[in-house]
């Protein structure tokens, strides 16, 4: 995590602050009439296709495909696979996803001024353990080389620019996004000692002496602290370790929501921890350091797609799956050309989410029940002139304290013409906390223009006037954004009954089996399938 730089607020400061404060009560009004003019568009994952599986009514199949290697959903799970095939020679694999493009999470969108994400947005530096990673970013032409003493040299372009984060809090804008300006003793106090609990629990390892806290959660210590820390929520823990301020709280519960789309009522203790403990920052040059770019982690994807090239059948959703003696059948329905087709593999890499599988497959659904899954909205905003509240300099990640959103990065931060206008910036906010049926509802019930009104008021807490220079904003609507772990779900059975393979020829992977959605897990879970796959085609051939 990045720390932010304690200091105390100016009498200058504070004058200024009141002046503006007394304008903007006078023209808030005036500035509401001019956001009529706003060019506005919702989008999305094609929730409607994905909800027919609810009440199948697809034509019956007319055509055959027959292949060796199947892969069920082309998200970074189904791409790593299809990535570590091709590493290994097999090429004789179909792809299959339900969406026009491949990418899942990560797919970004451009407009006449700059790329943007549709959903994550950055790769943390990876711990010194993550050698497949290693060597795919370096594959990637992300790292360039590495030191006589291993560390790796990341390209310079790649790595997040400075400033990096800044958060807006009691009217200022201050580098960092650990609260630090304004506080108490005790809230200052409260922060150092919960940032020194979690560099405990960094260096805490089991008795089989692996980290208790480790990226992907594979390689971590099969240790009791899983479970004791997860049937508790976050809030719970820190109540119990005698947390009070509302500074840490709020802070934590940003995290949490940032991660895992819930706040810390109900995201498990052990996946808070997680969040501050799984990071090793192994190379000290890269400690405050993040690889991303103005399209996100589309970036990524572009790089993993080549590998899937020719072999990706675009909207195309899988129905049913059928294990037979000799192969598996999936019948598949082509939206495009409203026909339906078998395709009979030997093998199947299913990268699905638990929520899709339970309609694929028999005797799933009570299982599947236990995954809680954070809807999402990710608003692309053009803007004429960016408002800033007193002169501060944008940063790629820009936080609002106590916001009802995640606030938003600069996409063009990581651009050569990052001060040239029209800007461009990404708005982030989930509704993983409350009841999810209904906050589902309302992300695809509320009009846009109930989606603005409540992403302008957001971001006019901390730029006023900002509805005045917006050109267009395009809200990108995930019904089902990412797995979130809720307490008790990381060491809930479900998660290890739902990832056994299925007689040797169906094996499952996503990110929502590891219970964390980054794009470690993600990637991880789609190598260690596909190693599976031809582990057990060689053990049937010998």
């Amino acid at each position: 995590m990045k720390n932010g730089v304690r200091f105390n607020p100016s009498r200058r400061g504070f004058l200024k602050l009141a002046f503006l404060g007394a304008i903007g009560m006078q023209f808030a009004q005036a500035c509401k009439k001019k956001a009529n003019h706003i060019f506005l568009r919702l989008t999305g994952t094609d929730h409607i296709l994905g909800h027919r599986l609810r009440f199948p009514d697809f034509p019956k199949p007319t055509t055959v495909i027959e292949i060796p290697i199947l892969i069920l959903g082309g998200g970074i799970t189904g791409l790593s696979a299809a990535y570590r095939l091709q590493q290994n020679g097999r090429g004789d694999f179909l792809l299959l996803d339900m969406e026009s493009e491949v990418g899942g999470n990560a797919r970004h969108g451009e407009n006449a001024y700059s790329r943007y994400p549709l959903g994550a947005h950055y790769l943390p530096i990876p711990n010194a353990s993550n050698i497949e990673l290693l060597r795919f970013l370096e594959e990637s032409k992300i790292i360039v080389g590495w030191t006589n003493q291993g560390v790796p040299l990341f390209d310079a372009e790649q790595l997040s620019f400075a400033p990096q984060e800044r958060l807006f809090i009691h009217n200022i804008w201050q580098e960092g996004i650990v609260p630090s300006y304004g506080l108490s003793q005790q809230e200052a106090a409260e922060i150092d000692r919960f940032m020194t609990q979690m560099g405990q629990f960094k260096q805490l390892k089991g008795a089989d002496g692996k980290y208790v806290f480790d990226i992907p959660m594979r390689s971590a210590s099969q240790s009791d602290h899983l479970k004791r820390l997860d049937v508790m929520s976050m809030r719970s823990w820190m109540e119990s370790e005698g947390y009070k301020t509302e500074a840490i709280y709020s802070y934590v519960n940003y995290c949490c929501r940032d991660d895992y789309g819930t706040g810390i009522l109900a995201t498990s203790a052990f996946a808070g921890i997680h969040y501050f403990a799984s990071r090793k920052h192994d190379w000290s040059t890269y400690q405050d350091l993040v690889l991303t770019w103005q399209e996100g982690n589309g970036r990524l994807v572009s790089h993993l797609k080549k590998y899937a090239d020719g072999k990706v059948l675009n909207q195309h959703l899988a129905y049913q799956i059928d294990v037979r003696e000799d192969a598996v059948e999936v019948s598949v329905f082509d939206s495009k050309g409203k026909v339906s087709k078998t395709i009979k593999a030997q093998k199947v890499i299913n990268c699905c989410p638990q929520f899709v599988n339970q309609y694929l497959l028999p005797n799933r659904k009570s299982l599947t029940k236990e995954f809680h899954y954070a809807p999402w909205i990710v608003a692309t905003i053009v803007l004429h002139r960016f408002p800033f509240t007193d002169g501060a300099t944008l940063s790629w990640e820009n936080i609002i304290y106590n916001g009802k959103g995640l606030g938003y990065v600069y996409d063009q931060h990581q651009s050569l013409n990052q001060l040239q206008s029209p800007f461009v910036i990404t708005y982030y906010h989930s509704l993983g906390d409350g009841d999810l049926n209904v906050n589902r509802k309302q992300l695809y019930h509320w009009t846009d223009q109930q989606w603005k009104d409540f992403i302008l008021e957001d971001l006019g807490k901390a730029h006023y006037g900002i509805e005045n220079e917006v050109i267009s904003i395009e809200i990108f609507r995930h019904g089902h954004g990412m797995i979130s772990p809720v307490s008790g779900f990381l060491s809930n059975e479900a998660r290890t009954e739902l990832a056994k393979p299925i007689a040797g020829k169906v094996y499952f992977a996503h990110s929502d089996l590891s219970g964390i959605s980054i794009f470690e897990e993600a990637f991880y879970q789609g190598i260690t399938a596909a190693d599976q796959v031809m582990t057990s085609s060689s053990a049937k051939e010998a």
